[in-house]
Protein backbone atom coordinates (compact mmCIF):
# COMPACT_ATOMS: atom_id res chain seq x y z
CA UNK A 1 0.00 0.00 0.00
CA UNK A 2 2.73 2.55 0.51
CA UNK A 3 4.53 1.80 -2.63
CA UNK A 4 1.15 2.63 -3.99
CA UNK A 5 0.79 6.25 -2.51
CA UNK A 6 4.53 6.76 -3.37
CA UNK A 7 4.10 6.04 -7.16
CA UNK A 8 2.01 9.70 -8.26
CA UNK A 9 4.87 11.61 -6.16
CA UNK A 10 7.40 9.55 -8.37
CA UNK A 11 5.78 10.26 -11.78
CA UNK A 12 5.24 13.83 -10.72
CA UNK A 13 8.93 14.28 -9.66
CA UNK A 14 9.97 12.54 -13.21
CA UNK A 15 7.59 14.55 -15.09
CA UNK A 16 9.04 17.98 -13.57
CA UNK A 17 12.39 17.50 -14.59
CA UNK A 18 14.32 17.95 -18.12
CA UNK A 19 17.04 15.70 -19.38
CA UNK A 20 18.77 16.68 -22.72
CA UNK A 21 21.09 14.37 -24.48
CA UNK A 22 23.81 16.35 -25.75
CA UNK A 23 25.01 13.66 -28.17
CA UNK A 24 22.27 14.12 -30.51
CA UNK A 25 23.37 17.61 -31.06
CA UNK A 26 27.26 16.39 -32.45
CA UNK A 27 26.88 16.10 -35.68
CA UNK A 28 24.91 19.72 -35.99
CA UNK A 29 26.01 22.53 -37.56
CA UNK A 30 26.86 24.94 -37.31
CA UNK A 31 29.55 23.79 -34.84
CA UNK A 32 29.29 26.09 -31.54
CA UNK A 33 32.92 27.73 -31.22
CA UNK A 34 33.31 29.22 -27.86
CA UNK A 35 36.15 31.18 -28.38
CA UNK A 36 35.19 32.96 -31.27
CA UNK A 37 31.85 33.63 -30.52
CA UNK A 38 32.99 35.26 -27.26
CA UNK A 39 35.77 37.08 -28.16
CA UNK A 40 34.60 40.77 -28.73
CA UNK A 41 30.94 42.20 -27.99
CA UNK A 42 28.06 40.48 -27.59
CA UNK A 43 24.55 41.69 -26.90
CA UNK A 44 21.50 39.47 -24.83
CA UNK A 45 17.77 39.59 -24.06
CA UNK A 46 16.58 37.42 -21.24
CA UNK A 47 13.41 36.13 -19.73
CA UNK A 48 13.00 34.59 -16.46
CA UNK A 49 9.52 32.13 -16.02
CA UNK A 50 8.81 30.85 -12.53
CA UNK A 51 7.50 27.22 -13.27
CA UNK A 52 4.01 27.88 -13.31
CA UNK A 53 5.66 29.81 -16.68
CA UNK A 54 4.71 33.49 -14.85
CA UNK A 55 7.29 36.43 -16.07
CA UNK A 56 9.40 37.53 -13.05
CA UNK A 57 13.08 38.89 -14.56
CA UNK A 58 13.16 40.02 -18.24
CA UNK A 59 16.83 41.85 -18.48
CA UNK A 60 19.47 42.37 -20.97
CA UNK A 61 23.53 41.43 -20.54
CA UNK A 62 26.37 43.39 -22.52
CA UNK A 63 29.02 41.10 -22.29
CA UNK A 64 32.95 41.46 -23.49
CA UNK A 65 34.74 38.73 -23.92
CA UNK A 66 38.69 38.03 -24.57
CA UNK A 67 41.45 35.63 -23.90
CA UNK A 68 44.09 35.65 -22.16
CA UNK A 69 46.41 32.95 -22.37
CA UNK A 70 44.68 29.97 -22.47
CA UNK A 71 41.14 31.60 -20.63
CA UNK A 72 37.98 33.17 -22.17
CA UNK A 73 37.22 35.76 -20.03
CA UNK A 74 33.46 37.23 -20.44
CA UNK A 75 32.73 40.12 -18.61
CA UNK A 76 28.88 40.67 -18.02
CA UNK A 77 26.74 43.93 -17.24
CA UNK A 78 23.00 43.44 -16.49
CA UNK A 79 20.52 45.87 -16.78
CA UNK A 80 16.58 44.55 -15.79
CA UNK A 81 12.94 45.92 -17.07
CA UNK A 82 11.87 43.34 -15.11
CA UNK A 83 12.51 42.32 -11.45
CA UNK A 84 16.31 42.96 -10.46
CA UNK A 85 19.51 40.31 -9.69
CA UNK A 86 23.24 40.57 -10.51
CA UNK A 87 24.41 43.65 -11.76
CA UNK A 88 28.20 42.18 -12.73
CA UNK A 89 29.67 38.73 -13.65
CA UNK A 90 32.95 38.05 -14.54
CA UNK A 91 33.41 34.41 -15.86
CA UNK A 92 36.91 33.12 -16.56
CA UNK A 93 36.61 29.80 -18.95
CA UNK A 94 39.57 27.13 -19.18
CA UNK A 95 38.89 24.22 -21.87
CA UNK A 96 39.89 21.09 -21.15
CA UNK A 97 40.10 17.97 -23.24
CA UNK A 98 37.23 16.78 -25.58
CA UNK A 99 35.40 19.73 -25.62
CA UNK A 100 35.33 20.01 -21.65
CA UNK A 101 35.27 23.46 -20.20
CA UNK A 102 35.12 24.28 -16.25
CA UNK A 103 34.47 28.51 -15.08
CA UNK A 104 34.37 30.28 -12.32
CA UNK A 105 32.45 33.40 -11.24
CA UNK A 106 32.89 35.57 -7.78
CA UNK A 107 28.78 34.63 -7.21
CA UNK A 108 29.30 31.06 -8.57
CA UNK A 109 29.26 28.27 -5.52
CA UNK A 110 32.40 26.30 -6.57
CA UNK A 111 33.28 25.56 -10.45
CA UNK A 112 31.16 25.44 -13.14
CA UNK A 113 31.17 22.26 -15.43
CA UNK A 114 30.77 22.35 -19.37
CA UNK A 115 30.94 20.16 -22.44
CA UNK A 116 30.92 21.02 -26.06
CA UNK A 117 28.30 18.43 -28.40
CA UNK A 118 28.91 19.99 -32.02
CA UNK A 119 26.11 23.28 -32.13
CA UNK A 120 25.25 22.75 -28.63
CA UNK A 121 27.33 23.73 -25.57
CA UNK A 122 25.71 22.35 -21.59
CA UNK A 123 26.66 24.28 -18.49
CA UNK A 124 26.31 23.26 -14.90
CA UNK A 125 26.95 25.14 -11.79
CA UNK A 126 25.16 26.06 -8.47
CA UNK A 127 24.46 29.52 -7.20
CA UNK A 128 22.86 31.74 -4.38
CA UNK A 129 19.82 32.87 -5.49
CA UNK A 130 18.21 35.82 -3.51
CA UNK A 131 14.68 36.44 -2.98
CA UNK A 132 12.15 38.31 -0.87
CA UNK A 133 11.78 35.08 0.72
CA UNK A 134 15.52 34.28 1.70
CA UNK A 135 18.71 32.80 0.15
CA UNK A 136 18.69 29.53 -1.64
CA UNK A 137 21.36 27.19 -3.48
CA UNK A 138 19.84 26.28 -6.49
CA UNK A 139 21.61 24.38 -9.73
CA UNK A 140 21.47 25.83 -13.21
CA UNK A 141 22.05 23.42 -15.79
CA UNK A 142 22.44 25.84 -19.23
CA UNK A 143 21.84 24.85 -22.50
CA UNK A 144 23.32 26.80 -25.75
CA UNK A 145 22.35 26.39 -29.17
CA UNK A 146 24.22 28.03 -32.01
CA UNK A 147 21.70 29.11 -34.38
CA UNK A 148 24.86 30.21 -36.73
CA UNK A 149 27.40 32.09 -36.12
CA UNK A 150 26.41 35.34 -34.92
CA UNK A 151 23.51 34.00 -32.98
CA UNK A 152 23.06 31.51 -29.94
CA UNK A 153 19.67 30.97 -27.74
CA UNK A 154 20.40 29.37 -24.66
CA UNK A 155 18.05 28.05 -22.39
CA UNK A 156 18.51 27.41 -18.63
CA UNK A 157 16.85 25.25 -15.82
CA UNK A 158 17.51 26.51 -12.52
CA UNK A 159 16.59 23.52 -10.08
CA UNK A 160 15.88 22.89 -6.36
CA UNK A 161 15.74 19.96 -4.91
CA UNK A 162 16.28 18.05 -8.34
CA UNK A 163 13.12 19.89 -9.47
CA UNK A 164 12.65 22.45 -11.85
CA UNK A 165 11.39 26.10 -10.44
CA UNK A 166 12.27 28.69 -13.24
CA UNK A 167 13.57 28.65 -16.41
CA UNK A 168 15.71 31.29 -18.26
CA UNK A 169 15.68 31.94 -22.14
CA UNK A 170 18.28 33.67 -23.52
CA UNK A 171 19.18 35.29 -27.14
CA UNK A 172 22.58 36.56 -27.52
CA UNK A 173 23.85 37.83 -31.00
CA UNK A 174 27.36 38.79 -31.94
CA UNK A 175 27.96 42.22 -32.44
CA UNK A 176 29.94 43.27 -35.31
Amino acid sequence: MRYLLLLPLVLWLAACSVSIDGARYQALQPAFDLRNFFTGEVKAWGIVQDRSGNLVQRFQVDIVGSVAGTTLILDETFSYSLGDGVRQRQWRIEEGANGSLSGVADDIAGAAQGALYGNALQWQYEMDLVLDSGTYRVSFDDWMWAFDSDTLINRSYIRKFGLVMAEVTIFMQKQP
